[in-house]
């Protein structure tokens, strides 16, 4: 991959929109191309500086009342249509308007609450419990979660080696309910992570091993969308549980981590 190819895909990287293929070839080139690197950084920056400094604004209750009955009346039209389903009614053009209008704001609300989550301060903290959830919500998407497929700790670990500068410390838990399913690279901002993968039932459990300042930034726990990030220790390793296990599971998986050594 080169440089022009990099920069036309790197917002899309940066917000988890491309497929994991592509992702890991732009991955290749971040390692060998510092330009780009530099350039993923600063999209980060900004990111960070529109959260935190960027004015934000409440829509007044007058506008917000009036597209809640816009969206009231298009919902009534729909569940008649339905009740009649041999009756053809075509929506007046205004009430359409009126609703598109409405799902617009709902749709932007929903993508600010979702930039400003997990707790809308705009903070460091807020930023890395992000990039863990993007990494795992899009490993999930992926074709597999996984760069290498194996539950063996002979072969994970020392596929990491060469990859990042310490490979982690890993074992098995099958026999306790939740086997290994292999290990991937993944990126925390601009830093490269291994992470190692887990299932439980029909979880999959990614587990990053972070660097001490990451783990600095990031809260002993949070909840977004039914997944949960907890901080945790890889035997002497800061790492995160990401994941949509309950928390009694998550706290079962946690103490098998920290046997680790």
């Amino acid at each position: 991959m080169d440089c022009k190819t990099a920069h036309e895909l790197l917002p899309l990287y940066f917000d988890s929109e491309l497929d994991r293929t592509t992702s890991r070839e732009f991955e290749a080139h971040l390692d060998a191309c510092a330009d780009c690197r530099e350039l993923l950084v600063g999209l980060d920056e900004l990111r960070r500086g529109l959260r935190e400094d960027a004015p934000r604004y409440r829509a007044p209750t007058a506008l917000r009342e009036r597209l809640a009955d816009s969206a009231a009346a298009m919902a009534a039209v729909a569940e008649s249509n339905a009740v009649v389903p041999t009756r053809r009614y075509r929506t007046p053009l205004p009430l359409r308007f009126a609703a598109s209008v409405a799902l617009a704001f709902a749709a932007g609300g929903t993508v600010v609450a979702l930039w400003n989550s997990p707790h809308g301060s705009g903070t460091s903290r807020d930023q890395v419990a992000s990039d863990l959830f993007a990494s795992h919500w899009r490993a999930l998407a992926a074709t597999s979660p996984v760069d290498v497929v194996s539950s063996d700790r002979h072969t994970v670990k020392p596929w990491f080696a060469g990859k990042i500068a310490d490979a982690p410390v890993v074992r098995d838990f099958a026999d306790q309910g939740f086997p290994l399913v292999g290990g991937r690279i993944d990126y925390v901002g601009s830093a490269r992570v291994p992470v190692l993968v887990y299932r439980h039932g029909q979880h999959l459990i990614d587990v990053f091993v972070l660097a001490s300042t990451d783990a600095a930034r990031l809260d002993a726990s949070a909840m977004r969308n039914g997944y949960r990030i907890e901080a945790v220790r890889l035997g002497d390793q800061p790492a995160a549980i990401v994941t949509d296990m309950d928390a009694g599971e998550v706290t079962k998986f946690d103490q098998l981590l920290q046997q680790m050594k």
